[in-house]
């Protein structure tokens, strides 16, 4: 069978309108004035993994639900802009969108519009069933069309990741996402217990590799029954904005999963790839390119062995 999409992402395409605050959290007060400004950009989770996978190189496939709307005329025009194939669902509620505040740290604290979904919202079954035929990989974004996708994607034999975010490691919501996923992102943000959590992921469902994500802590990675602490990477310009560093480490580490690294090396892979991203206004779609990427791994690597 013919696989021309290396990844197909699912779910996660919409805007977000970002807002820089002099702190967060915000103290309350009748008004404030904002520099740089205000501005409304195309890019979540989904965007900006399929942007982090066709930057290094992958053949990328974004498909979700999308509204009639200018929201909706700036992803489309994201994709187009980048070269990046999109198949859109129509969207009756609107194009999903947020207004994320940014502190001066680069801190985010995002407000998500949950107007424009609706209970019935779905992919539909014959369009995930061909994509994922012609598909190596699928990455699914935690959205509610997407939970209904994972069986579709299990029968079709593709390999499947996910990154839960912000879980607490209870809410049974994400569950079928966890234990779905051959590959699980987590953030160690809201996780009491980090590795108890990944355990449980990987005990419950088919998870081959569990992956939390603890910011400027690094990463731990779980991977053949141990748990190991993967250190971050020093940007090469300040940090700016944590925004898309989860979706930019996921991307790093799929490609070089998808490109047959081993597992430490994959993790690497991603530590730089979000470190890349702290560095991108949050105003920007932007994401590190293949050369670069291979090149801070070698930086890296040599510092290690120093």
């Amino acid at each position: 069978m013919s696989r021309d999409i290396d990844v197909l992402v699912l779910g996660g395409a919409g805007v977000d309108t970002i807002v820089h605050v002099p702190e967060l959290p915000l103290p309350y007060a009748d008004s404030y004035m904002i520099r740089p400004g205000i501005e409304t950009r195309a890019g979540q989770t989904g965007d900006f993994v399929a942007l982090g996978l066709h930057g290094l190189g992958l053949r990328t496939h974004h498909l979700d639900m999308l509204g009639d709307d200018p929201e909706g005329d700036l992803v489309r025009a994201l994709h187009r802009e980048r070269g990046m194939a999109l198949t859109e669902v129509p969207q009756p509620a609107g194009t999903k969108r947020a207004v994320n505040l940014v502190g001066p740290d680069g801190r985010r604290l995002s407000l998500y519009d949950d107007s424009r979904a609706g209970e019935g919202d779905r992919l539909p079954e014959n369009t995930v069933r061909d994509l994922a035929a012609s598909s190596r990989h699928a990455h699914v974004s935690i959205t509610h069309p997407c939970a209904f996708a994972l069986p579709v994607l299990r029968e079709a034999g593709v390999t499947i990741s996910t990154d839960l975010h912000n879980w607490d490691g209870e809410n049974p919501y994400h569950e079928p996402f966890a234990y779905t996923a051959d590959v699980v992102f987590v953030s160690t943000t809201a996780l009491a217990a980090p590795e108890r959590t990944m355990r449980k992921i990987m005990e419950n469902g088919r998870a081959e590799v569990v992956v939390a994500t603890a910011g400027a802590e690094g990463a731990y990675l779980l991977a053949d029954g141990e748990v190991t602490h993967v250190p971050a990477v020093p940007p090469r310009t300040p940090v700016v904005d944590s925004n898309g560093a989860g979706d930019s480490f996921a991307a790093g580490f799929l490609y070089g999963r998808l490109t047959g690294e081993p597992v430490e090396r994959c993790a690497l892979f991603g530590a730089v790839a979000g470190a890349y991203a702290c560095t991108v206004p949050a105003t920007r779609a932007d994401a590190i390119g293949r050369a670069e990427l291979l090149d801070q791994v070698a930086e890296s690597e040599a510092r290690a062995v120093r």
